[in-house]
């Protein structure tokens, strides 16, 4: 079987002068096409971490990392960079939207550094935010957003490009109860449609829609929990 990502004995090491700092320990993972995964652990576990060595905005120190097949670690950051904006998308906590732009105009960011014309751009945005029913708002500013809301717009971003998979670190932080339920029910239904999903969040309630959850501490994956598996054992009980 070809995973969709593969991750061996990758370490990451931090230097401060002579003071080393062993943010990532030996990490072994495997993200099969349609998983939906939760990173759990503490502050300073190295969940974060190994979510941008995922992404390619951070190298691992040793180990390898495979994606679609691809060596990630023999590729030089021109290469990294290509492949990062063609095949992953990002939602961040604090949303990273531009105040300056409309939301239409944030979701199209990516496609106009693809090199899509502006006609495709703008067909291919506004059918995003249709599908999250954010259409009547295409217009507005960030601003002008509840933090659902916005959150929603750099979703909807992030699948714009149609990516091979969609990396959300701490996806609710910024949002109250209500809002985070509907984000999650959102990033729930993407990944019944086929969108693999990796996750770093500190919620328990927000974990519960995964797969699997994935325990760190100290930069080591310390258990890996299937979800499908005790959903189906309690069904069936």
């Amino acid at each position: 079987m070809q995973f969709l990502i593969q991750l061996l004995q990758v370490t990451k090491t931090y230097w401060n002068g002579e003071i080393a700092t062993e943010a990532l320990q030996g990490i072994d993972l495997n993200v099969q096409r349609g998983d939906f995964l939760a990173i759990m652990g503490p502050s300073g576990c190295g969940k974060s971490t190994l979510l941008n060595i995922i992404g390619l905005l951070d190298m691992p120190t040793s180990g390898e990392h495979w994606f679609l097949g691809q060596k990630m670690t023999k590729l030089n950051e021109k290469q990294r960079a290509e492949f990062r904006k063609r095949n992953i998308g990002f939602v961040f906590q604090n949303f990273n939207l531009i105040d300056e732009l409309s939301v239409q105009e944030n979701v199209e960011l990516p496609l106009m550094y693809l090199g899509f014309s502006q006609k495709e751009r703008k067909q291919k945005s506004y059918q995003m935010l249709e599908k999250l029913k954010l259409a009547h708002k295409a217009k507005y500013f960030p601003s002008q957003l509840s933090g659902g809301g916005q959150q929603k717009v750099a979703i909807a971003r992030a699948l714009c490009i149609e990516p091979q998979i969609l990396l959300a670190d701490e996806p609710t932080g910024n949002l109250d109860s209500k809002n985070s339920e509907e984000i999650m029910q959102i990033l729930w239904q993407l990944n019944q449609e086929g969108v693999t999903i990796l996750m770093v969040t500190h919620s328990a309630q927000d974990a519960s829609y995964a797969h699997h959850i994935i325990d760190m501490l100290d930069g080591v994956i310390v258990s890996r929990q299937s979800l499908n598996a005790l959903r189906h054992n309690l069904a069936n009980s």
